[in-house]
Order: structure tokens, then C-alpha cells, then sequence
């Protein structure tokens, strides 16, 4: 499939581009945050990274979290000297950005935010500038994903006394820094009309009863065949579930075991990207998640690809060559293994052409990697599991 951007975000994407102001990117599922991101890091002439506040966030965007690209130790960092933390290496990384790119935004708190501020001057020589000079995009939904409060009293109280909020847009920072929010509007993700509002009403907080009763009327319906996913609020359920179903189709399985360079175990701790074995069988129902690779196009199109995050299909053959033959909505695609990657940043120089001039990029290292099929049996997920297409 081959995926256009929207006027909203071809415009978007511009004046990012041409401006140093910081911006929220936001808006509902399903209106192009991730396809704006992918755009925006594939075709900017900036010097950037990417960062999110956890590793699985992070993993999807192909950047490092906040913690590991800031170096900060762990807990509340409002009372913490910064410039203890910050190594050499990331001093330069951060002195080399032109723009840095926040995803998942929403779950950062503000404290973590003075704290990126905090360290982004003290790393750039530029104390008395909101974030050493350097632009900060930030893409997130706030109705979707909310910060996580700190368990300790003390810490609550800390927050408490300080801030307005635990919020990332109540940070101290932006008192004296301008943030300009842009709402992207057109859903991708959904056709239906009247099911938007629906979701758009839930997601504000202006349900009615009577779509209440309509959600209600059809949640409670009896499927119309096996295939439907059954959410589950644990991954014991999920694992039964999926077991059961395995069992009932009258095929010899076959396992797919990932492999990973040495020390990916370390790299990527718990937030590993796949199953480490995945039995299929031809017949199973699959889940597709990751992105299909493609390459960023040019003239406003993001690139060519094809399935997404989230696309489900069934599994059609199994060859000996090791692929996966996977048939969605009667197109049958060859599946071979994908590859995760962890990374860093680190500074190299660049020769600048048209100003005749020597900079410094930022270049992503990668420093370990993990290959499997990118495939999860989709007849039960955990409700956390479920990845949405990333339009």
C-alpha cells in the first residue's frame, strides 16, 4: 500500500521543517501521528533523535528512551544535580541536535520534562534558553496514555507541592517557553461515520446512553465466526486461548526461533519485540507487529508497504525456505524474519555543501539486534497487546 500524506500533515511537516518553534503534535486514533513522525524523521534536514519515555515506545519509533539518551538515574529528578549524570558522550550528543522528537509525550511527566530542559542547557552551553536552543516536537494523545504517578509518599507529595499537575505540559518550563499545539483531525483508521462519533464522544467524555446501549447491543452479539480476537485482561487467559485454538487445527505446527546478537538480552531487557518461539500452523490466524519496511518516498508520499502494525491475515504455507506465507484479504504476501534493533546516538561530522561548511550530525549506532518473523498468533490477545494500525 502506498500511504499519502494529508494536506493537515504535508503543511505540518512544512513548518516544523522551517520553524525552531516547539510543537505538540496530537490529536485522536487513527489521524496519522506515527505516519507524521515516520515522515518527518525519514525527510528532515535537521539534526535530530528520538526518544520515548519507555522501551517498547521507543523500540516502535526506531529511537532510545528518554532515561538512556539523557543518561538520568531512576526515581523523581527535580532535586537532582543533572550535570552529575551526564557523561561526556551524551553531552555531545545533545549538543549536536537541531531537534529532538519526543513520542508517546503524553506518559512524560513534568518533572521528567524540567529535567530534559535542565539537562539540554547545561549540555549545549545554553543556560538561559528553554532547552539549550534546540526545537522539541512531541507527538501523544493525553486521552490515551496518562503518566505514571510516583508510588512513594514523599514523592507524590513532592509532585504535589511543586506542580500543577503530574502532566508534561505543567512542567516549569513552559512558562518561559512557547508550545504550540497542532490537532491532526481526519481519522484514517476508521470509515464508518457514525462509529467515529461514537469513539470520538467516549475518547472527550460525551457518551451517551443511547451509544452506550449501541456498543452494548453489539458487544454482546455472538461472532459470526472463530476468527474474531478475544481480548483478555491477563496473558494467562490469552495463552489459553490461543493454545485451545492451535490445538483444533488439523495441522503439524511448525516453531520459528528468534535469534539475537550477543548481549540483545541486556539491551533490550523485558521490552523484547517478539515471541523468542512462535509456533504457527497453516490455518492460523496471525497478527502482523511490526511495520512492513519501505522506503520514504518523496512528494508527500510517506513510502510503499505492505501491511502495518496490526494487520491481520491467515496463514496459508509454510515452505521449507523458512518463510511465512500469509494470505490478507486474498493477497498472499511471503513473510520472512524482521529485525528489531537497539540503538544509540553518537556525534559524526558532516560536510555541509551549500554552506561549505563542517557539522555535526547525530547517527544512530546499533548495538544489538533481534530477528523473528514478525507474526503473533491473533485469535487472543492481552487488551495491552493489541497494536493499532500506525497511520
Amino acid at each position: 500500500m502506498i500511504i499519502e500524506l494529508s494536506d493537515e500533515q504535508k503543511a505540518l511537516f512544512d513548518y516544523i521543517e522551517q520553524n525552531e518553534s516547539h510543537v505538540f503534535v496530537t490529536g485522536r486514533a487513527g489521524t496519522g501521528k506515527s505516519t507524521l513522525l515516520s515522515h518527518l524523521t525519514a525527510n528532515t534536514e535537521k539534526s535530530f533523535a528520538v526518544c520515548a519515555p519507555t522501551g517498547v515506545a521507543a523500540l516502535n519509533v526506531g529511537g532510545v528512551t528518554i532515561h538512556s539518551l539523557f543518561t538520568f538515574p531512576l526515581g523523581l529528578l527535580g532535586e537532582v544535580e543533572i550535570a552529575r549524570h551526564l557523561s561526556k558522550r551524551t553531552r555531545e550528543v545533545l549538543r549536536a541536535l537541531d531537534m529532538l522528537v519526543i513520542d508517546e509525550i503524553s506518559m512524560v511527566s513534568a518533572d521528567l520534562m524540567d529535567a530534559i530542559d535542565r539537562a539540554m542547557r547545561i549540555a549545549r552551553g545554553r543556560r538561559n534558553e528553554p532547552f539549550g536552543g534546540a526545537q522539541l516536537v512531541m507527538f501523544g494523545d493525553p486521552y490515551q496514555l496518562a503518566p505514571v504517578p510516583p508510588r512513594d509518599p514523599q514523592e507524590r507529595g513532592y509532585m504535589a507541592e511543586n506542580y500543577q499537575s503530574i502532566w508534561f505540559f505543567d512542567a516549569h518550563v513552559w512558562r518561559n517557553a512557547d508550545l504550540e499545539r497542532f490537532e491532526l483531525g481526519e481519522i484514517f483508521r476508521q470509515s464508518d461515520s457514525h462509529f467515529k462519533e461514537i469513539l470520538n464522544a467516549i475518547r472527550d467524555g460525551s457518551v451517551t446512553n443511547e451509544m452506550l446501549q449501541e456498543l452494548n447491543e453489539a458487544g454482546n452479539r455472538v461472532p459470526e465466526n472463530q476468527d474474531v480476537i478475544r481480548l483478555a485482561t491477563i496473558n494467562e487467559t490469552v495463552n489459553a486461548v490461543n493454545q485451545h485454538r492451535m490445538q483444533q487445527i488439523p495441522a503439524d505446527s511448525k516453531t520459528f526461533t528468534a535469534t539475537y546478537s550477543e548481549g540483545a538480552a541486556k539491551a533490550f531487557g523485558r521490552a523484547l519485540p517478539a515471541e523468542t518461539s512462535l509456533e504457527l500452523k497453516v490455518g492460523a490466524q496471525v497478527m502482523f507487529i511490526k511495520n512492513d519496511e519501505y522506503t520514504p518516498g518523496k512528494n508527500g508520499s510517506v513510502g510503499q508497504r505492505r501491511w502495518v502494525n496490526g494487520t491481520i491475515g491467515h496463514v496459508v504455507a509454510l515452505p521449507k525456505s523458512g518463510i511465512v506465507v500469509v494470505d490478507v484479504d486474498g493477497e498472499e504476501f511471503d513473510v520472512g524474519p524482521a529485525t528489531w534493533e537497539k540503538v544509540r546516538y553518537e556525534v559524526e561530522e558532516d560536510f555541509d555543501e551549500a554552506s561549505g561548511k563542517v557539522r555535526e550530525v547525530l547517527v544512530p549506532i546499533t548495538l544489538a539486534e533481534f530477528k523473528q518473523v514478525p507474526l503473533a498468533v491473533g485469535m487472543g490477545r492481552h487488551d495491552s497487546q493489541v497494536p493499532g494500525p500506525n497511520l
